[in-house]
């Protein structure tokens, strides 16, 4: 686990394009948003509901985009191979990096909210820590997934599927409610939107800034979700890594 922690620690700090990830893009996301609610004069309980989106999509990406890093180094190094031949098991790639990308969607999520209260005035702290402290954790929990989703992906169908590193989330979000209830979603649509945790993860903390909860028990749902979904794309990726094997793709991802 510390191997792979810190493997993306120092990948991070020597390449100067993730402060993009780090700082550009969320200041850009907060920014974009915050001056639409300005210029469509809405009310504060509105512009809550689109910043809390802005950030939980900020937050979520800054964060799986590590955990898919975990394999996305080798695949570019041309090092697969030497990974797992490495005495080391799926859920050591998986916690490390998923641990640097709870520090990095921390700092993303600290620099969004002070952004958010110097130019909107707009306190993300209002709720208190343990509904945000909930709210952090369904976002990490939700990266989880994604991120593992990513590497299986890639070692099922190679380079191919690097892209999903970076569009998986966007397609997720379309579900979850980013900016709007999923209950304006047309069937079954809005019944999809349902399975994913995340959805329910928002809906509890907007409950927090006036709006009323379309799920019932919406935490205890996104937190069983979550846990479910986090064992079957472990799953996932392990049988992924054994086809990889078994096909040659292993090898041919490496040199």
């Amino acid at each position: 686990m510390y191997a792979f922690a810190k493997r993306n620690v120092l990948m991070a700090a020597r390449n100067v394009f993730f402060v993009f990830e780090l700082a550009f893009w969320p200041t850009v996301g907060v920014l974009s948003i915050g001056l639409m609610t300005r210029f469509l004069d809405l009310g504060p309980e509105m512009t809550a509901f689109l910043l809390v989106g802005t950030m939980a999509l900020s937050t979520v990406q800054v964060c799986q985009l590590d955990v898919s890093y975990a394999l996305l180094f080798d695949v570019w190094s041309k090092s697969v191979k030497h990974q797992f031949l490495a005495p080391v098991e799926i859920r050591h790639m998986a916690l490390g990096s998923w641990l640097v990308g709870i520090g990095r969607g921390l700092t993303v999520f600290g620099l969004q909210a002070l952004l958010s209260w110097w130019a909107f005035d707009f306190d993300f702290f209002e709720p208190g820590v343990l509904a945000l402290g909930a709210f952090l954790l369904g976002c990490f929990l939700t990266s989880a997934v994604v991120g593992l989703l990513v590497c299986a992906l890639v070692l099922l169908f190679g380079t191919r599927a690097e892209v999903s590193a970076w569009a998986t989330v966007n397609l997720v979000m379309v579900f979850c409610g980013i900016y709007y209830p999923v209950s304006i979603l047309p069937e079954p649509v809005s019944t999809l939107a349902g399975a994913f945790p995340l959805t329910y993860v928002l809906d509890a903390f907007r409950s927090h800034y006036g709006f009323a909860p379309e799920f019932s028990h919406p935490l205890l749902m996104g937190f069983i979700l979550s846990a479910l979904y986090i064992g079957l794309a472990h799953w996932a990726l392990a049988a992924a890594v054994t086809r990889c094997r078994r096909t040659g793709l292993l090898l041919k991802l490496s040199e």
